[in-house]
């Protein structure tokens, strides 16, 4: 067969292709009328009826997966939430979700992977985040903390934990906030938050550092065996961690979405109460204003 009969058979098939698929050229991330035979267009995945949201497998009262599969948590409550709720807004059927986990090391390379449509993993927006993806959110505020054992008098306060052994995650920031504070202090990082709760209870670490909500649900799972101690600086909360929803870059209109759906999720009470079902309180929690990001610097 001649090479002319092969490129006008080849135009033919792509021009039926394009016919089948109403479009051709491929959709914007922000636009839900795009491709949605692929993961990471979160309108069109939603309208499709089936999505793929990032979350944490291992912090309980947040993200967690259960023994018998099924996932549990603040985040996922949220998450499961708001594409629920943007469904509703759009005359849509609930989509099928499928949970992906998403070590805090790994969130802005699945997002921009297109492996996932969206991340709410206890995920802090800050400015370098920022500039990689697009948060909805936040949704809440909470504070840096320390976890230590139930029987550790050492350690009181932030300045106690020079010269100690520290543990957090790797792509996290809390504990590098620390060091910068403290020099002294010597980091130990690993994969999970998991991880480094198996490592104070072994007394391999002095104390773990991250936000009070993931520590005050590892502390909740494991009673009487760990303690919460908080951190100070210049007698104010030593951070502020803005918990977002990430999702593609310069996706507006998915952005638009979640940040409706958040603040619905507010004002109904519905998000208070799955704060206090996953956490026993808001105590140390205060409520995020969605798409409200000046505090970025």
């Amino acid at each position: 067969m001649s090479r002319t009969i092969l490129r006008s058979l080849g135009a033919t098939v792509a021009a039926l292709a394009c016919t089948a698929l109403v479009a051709c050229g491929g959709g914007s991330s922000d636009s839900a009328s795009g491709d949605s035979s692929s993961t990471g267009n979160l309108l069109a995945d939603i309208e499709a009826g089936s999505v793929t949201l990032g979350t944490k497998f291992d912090q309980p009262g947040l993200g967690l997966k259960n023994s018998d599969g099924t996932m549990s948590g603040l985040d996922v409550d949220v998450a499961t939430y708001v594409v629920n709720s943007i469904a509703k807004a759009n005359g849509w059927s609930e989509p099928e979700i499928t949970w992906r986990e998403t070590p805090s090391a790994q969130r802005e390379t699945v997002i921009g992977n297109g492996e996932v449509d969206m991340i709410a993993a206890t995920y802090s927006i800050n400015a370098a985040r920022a500039e990689k993806v697009n948060f909805g959110g936040p949704y809440l505020i909470t504070h840096q903390a320390l976890l230590v054992k139930a029987d550790n008098t050492d350690i009181t306060k932030l300045e106690d934990l020079d010269g100690k052994i520290l543990c957090s995650v790797s792509g996290s920031t809390p504990a590098q906030k620390v060091k910068d504070a403290l020099p002294g202090v010597q980091l130990q990082e690993f994969d999970t938050y998991s991880s480094c709760v198996e490592a104070l209870d072994q007394g391999t670490i002095d104390a773990m550092t991250t936000d009070a909500t993931i520590l005050n649900g590892y502390a909740a799972q494991n009673s009487g065996s760990f303690k919460l101690v908080e951190m100070t600086k210049d007698g104010k909360p030593f951070t502020d961690e803005y918990y977002g929803i990430g999702l593609a870059k310069d996706d507006t209109e998915g952005t638009d979405a979640i940040n409706t759906a958040l603040k619905e999720m507010q004002d109904s009470g519905e998000f208070e109460k799955a704060v206090e079902e996953n956490l026993g309180s808001m105590d140390g929690i205060d409520l995020g204003t969605p798409g409200d990001l000046s505090f970025i610097k």
